[in-house]
């Protein structure tokens, strides 16, 4: 059976290149769930940051003090002018430090709520993207966009990017400072700083482009290891152990190389810029001597204000040591936090990737409504469940009308492919009048799955026309046309709940007098009875602790309470033993009754008493009729029936 197109081994994820587009992205998103919150936290930030840089000021102007008061030796009028200063920059301090802890908490908070957005985004932007976005994705690899993708934006926020805007201010504050008292000095830090740049460039260059390599190489093992779990029955069945560990290796070599390149390039590079501060340390104090002893006149933007240039002075060379180390050490944290910026941009990009898909596209305008029928045959509609439904049709004159649901469903020379240039239906026409039971019989991969898939538009057909009770399916909403459509599939899913909860799937609103009537209805309840809890079982990891059989039969049950108007049972008993098939049978028999039915099965006991019968080969329909007609003319149904060539 065809199933769509197999999935992609290409998780698209960054390209290893700094996209600075999506860091401004992130920014406005900040701002825009936090427009109060982020304000405040950079002004505390940028308060923090320039009470950094004081030091320096109080520095040089308490040296100036001591060297003014040493020569006069009035030390009580000496305690008075310096010690105000002391307490002065106390007292900032303090503040700072309220500051620093007020918004270390604030972004806390922005940081776990920006995250538990984005991951409500995500979700919610992957309920409305097409079926055929995850059959071209590992579902690993999608995963992988809720964990370690989302956490590397956690860091960026909650340290990255506070620890630059505070560098970034302490730098333009000490370099001002600097420039204050002395450019020549200035110079000579700006040099270095030009010399670390140089190498900051070089390295972290190497550092980005692995970061990026690494985040899609994460992606690709998440999404290796998902399938092997999947399939480790399989796995285990063919003895395939070693080849998976040989094939895992592969995938796992590839994250361990790009891991290592980037880290090795990153553990490199802040040690070689600390090392670069301690020697402009040494640099400045040695220009600073020489200046001292040339007395060469100290131009600065503090002097050319004052109008007097003067010799350099020890109470600006002592703060310039220090002004120097902090410039060149907020040089250095700048440098650190790059591969986590780098990191984070390359999670974003994948975070993005998938918000920015294009939703599911969907034009339709005729909806689905329960409705009342008078003894006139008028329809009205109403809120109440009253097992009549009926189709909702607006007019462009703003008129309104309602058409009963039949369950008439028309394809007319359609073709289909799930890849373009590649046709898997071809010119095919069904004709399902309300109540009929239509069966599609056929070898894997000849078409039969995929026109169940065009009916609930899964996906769109290239051409020809399909027709549900008159309407061109493309005007009816597709939450409306799925909601009038049952499926049960081979691959059954259920999930973490209760049998209760499983069955009430189908329809939240059902009672559970409603979900054990379906269950009855299905032949789950003799087995659910005898569950160690009953209805109240619990479930998970897709029903591990029941049978294949059994999961079909409650996935049966699930479709009965939904009670749609038409139902297709793909291959929906392909699990069950023979014995249970019959008990299954009269209960889908009557799950059926008044219904339109497609039933694909491979079983050709299950489609004997069909209506129609429709044989497809390589996409086409080559036979149709009934049981007997079909056997009548001795063609491909009646060699299948009578075991001439299998269907497989």
């Amino acid at each position: 059976m065809s199933r769509g197109p197999m999935p992609r081994n290409m998780p698209r994820g960054p390209r290893g290149k700094f996209n600075p587009n999506t860091f401004k992205r992130i920014i406005k998103m900040l701002f825009k769930f936090y427009p109060v919150m982020m304000p405040l936290t950079i002004a505390c930030i940028l308060f923090s940051a320039v009470t950094a840089a004081m030091p320096a000021v109080f520095q040089q102007q308490v040296i100036a003090d001591i060297e003014r008061f040493i020569t006069t030796g009035d030390w009580e009028t000496a305690k008075q002018v310096i010690l105000p200063k002391v307490f002065i920059l106390i007292g900032l301090y303090v503040v700072s430090i309220i500051a620093i802890t007020l918004y270390n908490q604030l972004m806390v908070f922005i940081t776990q709520g920006f995250l538990n957005k984005m991951r409500i985004h995500m979700f919610e932007k992957m309920q409305t993207l097409p079926v055929k976005y995850f059959d071209q994705n590992k579902h690993g690899d999608i995963m992988s966009h809720y964990t370690n993708d989302v956490d590397t934006i956690r860091e960026l926020i909650s340290r990255s990017l506070p620890s630059l805007l505070q560098a970034a201010v302490v730098v333009v504050s000490v370099l001002s400072i600097m420039l204050y008292y002395s450019v020549w000095m200035t110079l000579v830090v700006l040099l270095g700083v030009i010399v670390m740049a140089f190498v900051s460039k070089t390295v972290g260059g190497g550092s980005a482009k692995y970061f990026m390599r690494q985040q899609k190489a994460i992606g690709k093992t998440e999404g290796f290891i998902q399938e092997m779990m999947s399939g480790q029955k399989v796995i285990k069945v063919f003895c395939h152990e070693k080849e998976c560990n040989e094939d895992f290796d592969k995938v796992n070599n590839e994250l361990f190389n790009d891991s290592y390149r980037a880290h090795a390039f990153a553990n490199c590079l802040g040690p070689i810029i600390g090392n670069l501060g301690n020697i402009l340390y040494v640099l400045v104090a040695t220009v600073g001597g020489v200046l001292l002893l040339t007395q060469v006149p100290n131009i600065s933007i503090g002097a050319l204000i004052k109008g007097s240039i003067t010799a350099l002075t020890i109470d600006l060379v002592v703060p310039f040591l220090n002004m120097s180390r902090q410039f060149t050490g907020n040089i250095n944290q700048v440098t650190q936090q790059i591969n986590t910026v780098v990191m984070a941009m390359a999670g974003a990009e994948r975070v993005f990737e998938l918000i920015d898909q294009q939703p599911e596209a969907d034009n339709g305008y005729v909806t689905l409504v329960n409705c009342e029928i008078d003894t006139d045959g008028n329809i009205t509609e109403t809120d109440k469940r009253t097992g009549h439904w009926a189709w909702k049709h607006p007019h462009g004159d703003g008129t309104l009308t309602y058409e009963l649901l039949q369950g008439d469903v028309v394809m007319t020379n359609v073709d289909f492919g799930y890849e373009e240039g590649k046709t898997v239906l071809h010119d095919v026409s069904v004709y399902a009048r309300p109540g009929q039971k239509v069966a599609f019989v056929g070898a894997t991969g000849a078409g039969k799955t995929t026109i169940t898939n065009l009916i609930n538009r899964f996906y769109d057909i290239e051409d020809g026309k399909i027709r549900y009770d008159g309407i061109n399916i493309n005007k009816i909403k597709k939450s409306d046309l799925r909601r009038s459509l049952g499926i049960v599939l081979q691959e059954t899913n259920l999930f973490t709940g209760t049998v209760m909860d499983n069955i009430r799937y189908g329809r939240l609103d059902a009672t559970d007098e409603e979900c054990i009537e379906a269950a009855r209805l299905a032949g789950a309840d003799d087995f659910i009875t005898r569950l160690p809890e009953g209805y109240d079982t619990q479930l998970s990891n897709n029903g591990s602790n029941l049978s294949q059989g059994q999961r079909q039969l409650i996935a049966i049950a699930r479709a009965a309470v939904a009670d749609p108007p038409v139902m297709i049972m793909d291959e929906a008993t392909s699990s069950i033993d023979t014995r249970t098939e019959a008990i299954v049978q009269r209960g889908m028999d009557k799950l059926m009754e008044g219904r339109t039915v497609f039933v694909i099965a491979h079983r050709l006991s299950t489609v004997m008493n069909s209506d129609v019968i429709m044989v497809l080969e390589r996409g086409r329909i080559i036979e149709r009729g009934s049981h007997a007609d079909l056997i009548a003319q001795k063609g491909t149904y009646y060699q299948l029936y009578t075991g001439s060539f299998e269907l497989e």
